[in-house]
């Protein structure tokens, strides 16, 4: 990945995590920090931060992804974003 000028990192930008994908990763949430600029980039480096992570962002084609409450695809910016959710799909009824 190219390096990034520093005003790209981000410092407030909150992860949370449900389901087996919080079981995996180990956590519910934290804060991110780093120079990703789309939903891709940012589970690309976050896979690199361990086992845990690795298993839970194995199958991204059924993994879902909101970006401050809505729903969004992989290629998309996170730019100004504050809150990113990553959970499994869902059933209703």
């Amino acid at each position: 990945m190219p390096s990034r000028p520093l005003s790209f990192w981000r410092t407030d930008m909150e992860l949370r995590y449900f389901a087996w994908v919080r079981e995996r990763i180990g956590k519910q949430s934290e804060t991110y920090q780093g120079s990703a600029l789309t939903i891709k980039e940012l589970l690309d480096e976050l896979e690199t931060r361990g086992d845990g992570y690795q298993a839970a962002l194995a199958d991204r084609g059924i993994l879902r992804v909101a970006l401050d409450q809505n729903i969004a695809g992989g290629n998309q910016s996170i730019k100004g974003i504050r809150e990113i959710a990553i959970f499994p799909p869902m059933t209703g009824g």
